[in-house]
C-alpha cells in the first residue's frame, strides 16, 4: 500500500515546529528518524493531515552532558550511544551496552531515542532505560515547555503523557555514580527482531554491600516496568562474586523470581506464553545482575574503560 495523502512541512526552529502542532483542527505526526513513522504510514494504520518533519531543526541533535545528568536533543540517532564515551561512567557503559541491540545498523543510524519514547511501544529498549533510570523528558507546547518522569511518561502501548500539540525536545539521563555496576540481558527470536524481553541492571556497592538496585525490563507488561520488588531483595545483599549458574538462595536468583513474580505482568503471545515469559525475565534478571557484577569486580581491578 501506499501513504493516504498529507501536507508535509519542514521547520527550522522548534517554535514553527510547536507552531504547526498547535493546530488542533489538523492531526499532526512528528517525524524525526521515521522508522516507525514510515511502516505506519505505508500501511495506512497512522492517516495524519499533516507530518512535520524535524531533521531541518538545528540544536536537536546535541548531546551534552551538565547538571549531573546527560541531555539527549530529540534528534540524537541510536548509534550516537554505541560508544560508551557518550556519557561518564557506568551510563555510558549501560547506554552503550542497549544501543548494540536496538535492531541492526540502518535502523541505529537514522532512529531516535525521543521518537522512540514517543512512540512507547513495550519492547523497546530506550523506554525501559528511561524509566530505570528516572529520566526527565522535556516537552514544548503551545503553552509553554515542561518535563515529564519517565514513571508518569508511558500509560500503554502507544500510549504516553505527551499532548499532541507537544514535541519532545530532549532527554535527561541522570548519571551514575562510579560505584555503580551496570548490566544488560536481551532475549529476541532472531537478531533484528524485537526484544521478548529485556532486562537491564545497575548495582550500587559500599564496602562490598548493594545499597542502591536499579532494574529494567522491557516488553514484560504493556508499559515499561521498574522492578521495584526485586530492587528491594538485593539493598544490604553481599555483592558476591556472581556464579554462572546461580541457585535459588543466591540473591541474584532471588532478585529474578521477584521481579518475573510481582513486578512483571506479561501478556501471552503466540510464540511466548506467560509461564515462558516469566521463566525468561528470571533467568535475564539473574544475568544482567552478574554481569553488573562483574562491571564492579572489573572496575576495582583498575579498568574503567
Amino acid at each position: 500500500m501506499k501513504p493516504a495523502a498529507f501536507d508535509y512541512l519542514a521547520p527550522a526552529t522548534v517554535r514553527e515546529a510547536v507552531d504547526a502542532l498547535a493546530d488542533t483542527s489538523r492531526h499532526a505526526q512528528v517525524l524525526a528518524g521515521g522508522q516507525s513513522l514510515m511502516l505506519e504510514l505505508h500501511y495506512r494504520r497512522s492517516r495524519p493531515d499533516l507530518v512535520v518533519d524535524i531533521n531541518r531543526v538545528r540544536g536537536l541533535d546535541r548531546l551534552d552532558v551538565r547538571d549531573g545528568a546527560l541531555h539527549v536533543g530529540a534528534l540524537a540517532r541510536h548509534r550516537d550511544f554505541e560508544s560508551p564515551e557518550v556519557a561518564p561512567g557506568p551510563l555510558g557503559r549501560l547506554l552503550s551496552l542497549a544501543a548494540h541491540h536496538i535492531a541492526h545498523p540502518p535502523i541505529r543510524a537514522l532512529g531516535t531515542m525521543a521518537g522512540s519514547l514517543a512512540w512507547a511501544h513495550p519492547a523497546a529498549e530506550w523506554c525501559a532505560m528511561a524509566v530505570t533510570l528516572d529520566a526527565g523528558i522535556e516537552l514544548r507546547g503551545p503553552t509553554g515547555a515542561r518535563v515529564v518522569g519517565a514513571r508518569d511518561f508511558f500509560h500503554g502501548p502507544h500510549l504516553t503523557a505527551r499532548r499532541r500539540q507537544e514535541l519532545i525536545t530532549a532527554v535527561r539521563l541522570p548519571l551514575l555514580g562510579d560505584t555503580t555496576g551496570i548490566g544488560f540481558a536481551e532475549h529476541r527470536r532472531t537478531q533484528a527482531s524485537f526484544a521478548v524481553i529485556a532486562v537491564m541492571a545497575a548495582l550500587t556497592v559500599f564496602d562490598g554491600v548493594v545499597t542502591e538496585a536499579r532494574i529494567g525490563l522491557a516488553n514484560a507488561a504493556g508499559t515499561p516496568v521498574r522492578a521495584y520488588a526485586a530492587e528491594r531483595s538485593l539493598v544490604g545483599a553481599e555483592a558476591a562474586r556472581p556464579l554462572s549458574g546461580p541457585p535459588e538462595h543466591h540473591p541474584f536468583a532471588r532478585a529474578g523470581g521477584i521481579a518475573a513474580e510481582c513486578d512483571a505482568d506479561p501478556r501471552a503471545r503466540p510464540y511466548a506464553d506467560v509461564a515462558y515469559q516469566r521463566q525468561v525475565i528470571a533467568v535475564l534478571v539473574g544475568r544482567a545482575l552478574n554481569q553488573a557484577c562483574e562491571d564492579l569486580r572489573r572496575l576495582s581491578g583498575g579498568d574503567r574503560r
